[in-house]
This record gives C-alpha cells, structure tokens and sequence, in this order.
C-alpha cells in the first residue's frame, strides 16, 4: 500500500511467494471468490462474512493449512478467519476447503497487522491462534519474530473479554520469549501454570510428531482476556 498512512513498524511476514502448483492455482482461481475476502480499509462485518453468528477464531500464518482445515471440520460449531501471505498455502488451504466440503473457513491474502488495524473490530474475537510461527534463530533476527508485545496488545484489545490467545512452537527459546511477552500483557492470564499441555482441538501434525519420537518439544501456550 502505497500511502504513508499505512505503513506499519510491525509486519505479520516475510513475503515469500513460492510456485503455485496448477491445482492450487485452480483452486484460488475457484475458491477465492467462494470462500476469499479481499482486503480492504473498512471493517469486515464477520457474521455477514460467514452467514451466521457463531463464535469467531483468527489464525495468524496457517502455512499449508492441513490443520486449518482439520480444525474447522471438526469444531463445525465455530467459524474459522485464516490469514496467509504464501500463495501456495493460500491454494492448498483452498483446495482443501472444496475436497472436504468445509463451510466454516474464510480466508485473506494480506498483511495481519493491516488487517488488524482496519477490518477487525475491537472486542470481536473468540480466540486467536498462532500456531509454529516462524522462530527466527540467529539472534540478531529475533527482532523480526512475529510474537513481540506491539502485536500482542493489538491482539487483546480484538479479544472479547475472555476470548483466548494460543500459541505454539517447536523451539523452546522462543517459547520463553512468548511467555514473557504474554505474561507481560497486563490483560492476559495464563490459563495453565505455565505451559499447557496440547488442546484436543490443536491436531498433532506428522512434523510434529516425528519431533515428539525424536525427543523434540512442542510448547503450547494460551492466555485469556481477563474479564475486566
């Protein structure tokens, strides 16, 4: 976006396009007008988004988005807003929609923190999930890790009171900075001493679980929106 009025200090992402393969190209060529929502500076009216009012969960970078779709196929109760830059993660997660027949998923192509700051309204968010965020390991990249106070506290005040923020990664220095960072929010409660165990509805992906049988941890954190 071209207007100085919109630049951010904070980004959700490294653009990295990568190669479409002809079917998920297909697949955002079909499914984007279905089941896509075009980026805009208005806020987005969610129940009209998803046709019914039901409580709402943002996903921040699902990548190729197999356990996106997994989780709304089987919490059909609740809607699920992904948000991803990655076109082929954008095209598989589309395809996926179409082949299980998944009516409970919208998706956006755009910037999170954009979408954040002019579609999402304040107090409007069951849960927020940010699942194996990029960890950026060498230390002079950290600054560029997605989970940094500025983006948390535009997370909680798009939390209704109570509504959830979850996150999970695989590498455990960068789970400490996550909980720092939550724990720091004056806002957020933990709901667990320290780290959760796994949620039933966080599938265990197959990286996930050849890193279990490796010895590799996975850390689950998940703080609410206190009440008042």
């Amino acid at each position: 976006m071209d207007n100085p009025a919109y630049k951010r200090h904070i980004r959700s992402f490294v653009l990295r396009q990568g190669h479409l393969t002809a079917a998920q190209q297909r697949a955002m060529d079909e499914g984007m007008p279905r089941w896509g929502i075009e980026y805009r500076a208005a806020p987005l009216d969610l129940d009209a988004a998803f046709g019914r009012a039901a409580p709402k969960i943002l996903e921040i970078g699902f990548g190729m988005g197999t356990a996106t779709a997994q989780i709304a196929a089987e919490n059909p109760a609740q809607d699920y807003l992904g948000i991803e830059v990655h076109s082929p993660g954008v095209g598989n997660l589309l395809k996926l929609i179409a082949e299980q027949e998944i009516g409970n998923i919208r998706v956006i192509r755009h910037d999170a923190v954009e979408v954040l700051d002019q579609m999402i309204a304040d107090a409007s968010l069951d849960g927020v999930h940010i699942f194996f965020p990029d960890p950026w390991h060498k230390k002079r990249h950290h600054k560029r890790r997605l989970i940094q106070a500025p983006l948390v506290d535009k997370l909680v005040t798009k939390l209704k009171p109570g509504g959830y923020l979850h996150a999970a990664t695989d590498w455990e220095e960068y789970a400490v900075q996550i909980m720092e960072v939550f724990a720091g929010n004056p806002q957020l409660a933990n709901s667990c001493e320290g780290y959760a165990p796994r949620p039933d509805y966080r599938p265990l992906t197959k990286f996930e679980a050849r890193g279990i049988r490796l010895g590799h941890g996975v850390w689950d954190i998940i703080f609410r929106r206190k009440a008042c």
